[in-house]
């Protein structure tokens, strides 16, 4: 009944609309623009506004669901309670004129239900991948042509803790949070790479993923990190932030400032904030959800006119959008613009005569240049030679965007932080490690993969053969062409079995048929652990190996006159997952000194570590369970 009599009650409110009537910025340089109130879109939002973000309706926790309590298949239920298709329609039916903001793909503080660690205890950092890939997905196939979105909202670590709740309930803007306390956080930021701590700072490798994912899926798109306090006391914050993903490859495009904190903002100190941080990030602004929670008339009404003329003027500000308008049916208490009985604020009677006069004044130099497709590209500029080998390292170069077919041009997949201690190809994220025989692709885990393009001379019967190591009974792997198995799921075999050892090489085969001509190569990892060093395809079915690996299982040498030995005592660095270095073990070989460290009271936490020779340098991981 409540629901009914609300939408009722906006239906009552909005017949004081005069529909035909133009949008306040229609014919402007940018747009500006409102929200949804009460989760409708008002009879009268034309009548002032050309953009519209549904406030609560594209978020994700309002969207995705599971069809079986938190163990079912997801389902998508694009207008639940809140306007995001129809916000979406709105925008369509006049193409060019008015504009649809998506908000947020990614936010601390709504996210379904199953993700939460207390509400459901089996959700799983690879499960919250596999769902966030599908929300993407879903998101893309539904609204493909998406103008603007914000991609990550409220990511700031500041105060100990993530602006919204991320991992665990945050405080929230001015105390007014829409996180759940009986959530207890996610894995949203481990299933997206984690986020670095390099001296000190944060370097947010979540939100460079989350920027490389809808990128992939909008290539057009307007893509917005967006976040609060961003004018007062997080200001050298924000920057940081961006500045940080800029610079680790995120491919951000605009910075948007929700500017809930201007209430009796100077003109000046609004200017030179707003400059600043333009100047400082290198990007163009968006006033994204902007407001003024103030009683009095004609104060709401002063901060407007100091600071909406500037956002209007200034050539980098590429839109505003006003959060609400109908006073009562708006986030924080006096924001609004129109009294329930249609009366309009001071505020609202200004903007009306500042845009009748003004219109012409905006400038707007933003040019966001749609990003066209470019396909991924070979390492070393010429496909791979089949017959012939494929190092793993070598992986394609990424492209960019989506083709029309829906493939990507991305060559891998990988979380964004790198575990590997190679400087080669350092920047992509790859785990790439130094072995004798040189560089490795390591630290494989489920549903990671890599593409190569090759190059089939003669089209027939091949032999391929892996070289590959792991430390269980659980790693495997499948290769596809084109998008098309050419092997069966792989095992991985343990070069001794009950070792923790990733230096032992073993071979793998598999008969495969190969059309002749250029193909994308791909390797699948089903199941983690292993490392890959190379793939050799041989002509001929059941061929011999041409580098049999002998003696597989024992000592690798590791220079001319050195070679490791387990009846030697080493010294052995210890490091975590980040790098960093805890200390220093002495052992009979590596084996010896993974069995000291399983056993040691100094490791408290359960997870991988690594083990690297002070004599060779050379490194083994071993997994610890507490």
């Amino acid at each position: 009944m409540k629901r009914l009599s609300l939408s009722l009650a906006i239906a009552a409110i909005a017949g004081f609309a005069t529909v035909a009537n133009a949008a306040m910025a229609d014919g402007g340089a940018k747009f500006l623009g409102n929200i949804t109130t009460g989760g409708q879109i008002r009879s009268d939002f034309a009548q002032y506004w050309n953009q519209i973000t549904p406030e609560n309706g594209c978020k994700w926790g309002s969207i995705h669901s599971l069809s079986n309590g938190n163990s079912g298949t997801s389902k998508f239920a694009w207008d639940n309670f809140d306007k995001c298709e129809s916000a979406y329609k709105w925008a369509k039916e006049k193409p060019g004129e008015r504009h649809f903001k998506f908000h947020a793909l990614v936010w601390g503080s709504q996210y379904p239900n199953f993700l939460c660690k207390k509400k459901n205890p089996g959700i799983t950092v690879e499960l919250t991948k596999q769902y966030i890939t599908e929300w993407f997905d879903a998101v893309a196939a539904k609204f493909p042509d998406l103008e603007y979105i914000d991609v990550v909202n409220e990511a700031i670590w500041a105060g100990n803790n993530y602006h919204s709740g991320y991992g665990k309930p945050a405080a929230g803007a001015e105390g007014h949070s829409t996180d759940d306390t009986e959530c207890g956080g996610s894995y949203i930021i481990e299933a997206l790479g984690g986020d670095r701590v390099v001296n000190g700072k944060h370097q947010y490798d979540f939100i460079t993923t989350a920027f490389k994912m809808a990128r992939e899926r909008w290539p057009k798109a307007v893509l917005i990190y967006n976040d609060y306090n961003t004018l007062s006391w997080q200001i050298n914050e924000g920057i940081e932030l961006i500045q940080t993903i800029v610079k680790n490859g995120a491919p951000v495009d605009a910075y948007g400032q929700q500017a809930h904190d201007c209430k009796g903002m100077s003109k000046s100190d609004f200017e030179s904030k707003m400059t600043r941080i333009h100047n400082e990030t290198g990007l163009p602004l968006l006033v994204s959800e902007y407001d003024i929670g103030e009683a009095d008339d004609t104060k709401q009404k002063n901060d407007y006119a100091n600071q909406i003329p500037f956002m209007w003027e200034t050539p980098w500000v590429a839109g505003i959008t006003i959060w609400g308008y109908i006073n009562g049916s708006t986030w924080v208490a006096n924001t609004g613009l129109i009294e329930k009985d249609g009366r309009k604020r001071a505020s609202m009677n200004w903007l009306e005569e500042y845009f009748a006069n003004n219109l012409s004044k905006g400038k707007n130099d933003v040019t966001f240049t749609p990003i066209e497709p470019e396909p991924q590209t070979p390492f070393k500029g010429e496909a791979i030679s089949l017959p012939g080998k494929v190092e793993a390292e070598d992986f394609d170069v990424p492209g960019v965007g989506i083709n029309d077919d829906g493939t990507s041009n991305q060559s891998y997949g990988d979380d964004s932080e790198n575990h590997g201690d190679s400087d080669y190809r350092k920047d992509t994220g790859v785990d790439l490690y130094k072995k004798a025989t040189g560089v490795i692709v390591g630290y494989n885990s489920e549903g990671d993969w890599l593409e190569w393009t090759v190059n089939v001379k003669e089209a027939g019967d091949y032999t391929m053969f892996a070289a590959v190591a792991a430390a269980g009974s659980t790693s495997s792997f499948q290769l596809s062409l084109d998008g098309k198995a050419l092997t069966d799921v792989i095992t991985v075999p343990a070069a001794k079995e009950g070792e923790e050892n990733y230096d032992d090489y073993n071979k793998v085969k598999a008969n495969v048929t190969l059309p002749a001509g250029k193909h994308i190569l791909r390797m699948d990892v089903t199941g983690a652990w292993f490392d890959v060093d190379y793939f050799t395809f041989v002509k001929g079915k059941d061929a011999t190996d041409p580098e049999p690996i002998e003696n597989p299982g024992e000592e690798t040498s590791i220079g001319k006159n050195l070679e490791l030995t387990n009846n030697k005592l080493q010294d052995y660095y210890v490091f975590d997952m980040q790098g960093n270095r805890l200390g220093l073990i002495s052992a009979y070989g590596f084996n010896a000194a993974a069995d000291l460290l399983k056993s040691s009271s100094a490791i408290r936490s359960s997870g991988m570590y690594y083990l690297r020779s002070r004599t060779t340098g050379q490194m083994q991981s071993v997994r610890i369970l507490k």
